[in-house]
């Protein structure tokens, strides 16, 4: 038995609970790729041809046609290390006018809205080169943010 207290800590640290909400089963058989641009990167596009899904308290199905794009984009550490982040996420408006007024937050030079107002959250994935900062890769992340006049402000949190 080991007294280093931060193994007993993390023996002892309670395990976080799941609960199954549903399933989704997706069909995919298109495909488009612009491969090779002049900036030497590639885009591509998956379309969802049909799916289902289902759980104890949802059932429906997949829209056609409805494919996805998700934030993704390039970080570059103060070192110089590349890591790719994938994002998604949700935003929402907790009352009918929020949105609205977010958008004129955004684009109207309207008055801030209190982030009490909406959910914004978000559930990161990471690629970078095996070195110093590949524990990125080892964990889980979720992110809250707030909107600002000017973008986003996320802030990613690692699941233990």
């Amino acid at each position: 038995m080991t007294t280093d207290p931060q193994i007993v800590a993390e023996q002892h640290a309670p395990l976080p609970r799941l609960e199954f909400a549903f399933e989704v089963r997706l069909r995919f058989t298109r495909v488009q790729n612009i491969a090779a641009m002049p900036t030497g990167a590639g885009r591509g596009a998956v379309y969802v041809d049909s799916g289902e899904f289902s759980g104890p308290d949802i059932r429906g199905k997949a829209v056609p046609n409805s494919g996805g794009d998700y934030a993704r984009y390039m970080l570059q550490e103060e070192d110089g290390t590349l890591i790719l982040m994938q994002n998604r996420g949700y935003l929402w408006g907790r009352r009918a006018d929020t949105m609205q007024k977010l958008r004129d937050m955004a684009f109207a030079g309207g008055p801030t809205v209190d982030s009490g107002e909406y959910y914004l959250r978000a559930a990161p994935s990471f690629e970078v080169e095996k070195g110093r900062h590949d524990w990125l890769m080892r964990h889980v992340f979720v992110g809250m943010g707030e909107r600002k006049s000017d973008g986003n402000l996320v802030r990613y949190y690692k699941v233990l």
